[in-house]
């Protein structure tokens, strides 16, 4: 491998809005993120399920469209 063409990692610490703290290597130092998989709803289990039902019904309604 060439030398000098590498970037540096160093061992670092992603902080996220809600106060976890993940330490991992980068090449990048004191990583900030809005939401990580402590906070995210899709992994907490606190999703909901959004309903679709009656957007086509919508859609036709307001076009003037039918069956």
């Amino acid at each position: 491998m060439k030398t000098g063409i590498h970037p540096k990692v160093v061992k670092t610490t992603i902080t996220c809005s809600c106060g976890e703290k993940i330490p991992i290597q980068s090449t990048r130092e004191d990583l900030k993120v809005e939401i990580c998989s402590c906070c995210h709803p899709f992994y907490t289990g606190r999703s909901r399920a959004i309903s679709t039902a009656g957007r086509v019904e919508k859609f036709k309604k307001k076009y003037g469209l039918t069956d």
